[in-house]
């Protein structure tokens, strides 16, 4: 897929206890930022909107974080994905007629 073909290298490890944040610093920056978002911004969030929230922090990190590039892995992400969802409206079939 074209998302293998950018992607170059991956690598799996397990990190336990205080090490963590040394192995990982950008995962414990990142969800450091959330919760600052969340609490500074929301005061108080209800788990019905929770995935609004986190699509708006993914979006900001993004933007912060791959600035010129964002818009190449928005285009390798849009061929990328396959989608999951049958429309109401047309019954799960792909065409109206």
């Amino acid at each position: 897929s074209t998302v293998e073909k950018a992607v170059s290298k991956s690598e799996r490890q397990t990190v336990r206890g205080c090490n963590a944040p040394k192995v990982l610093p950008w995962v414990h920056i990142a969800i450091s930022n959330a919760k600052s978002l969340f609490t500074d911004m929301y005061h108080g969030i209800k788990e019905e909107f929770l995935q609004e929230y986190l699509n708006e922090f993914c979006y900001k990190f993004n933007r912060k974080y791959f600035g010129d590039r964002m818009f190449d892995r928005l285009v390798i992400a849009a061929v990328s994905y396959k989608p999951t969802f049958e429309h109401k409206l047309y019954n799960g079939r792909a065409n109206c007629g």
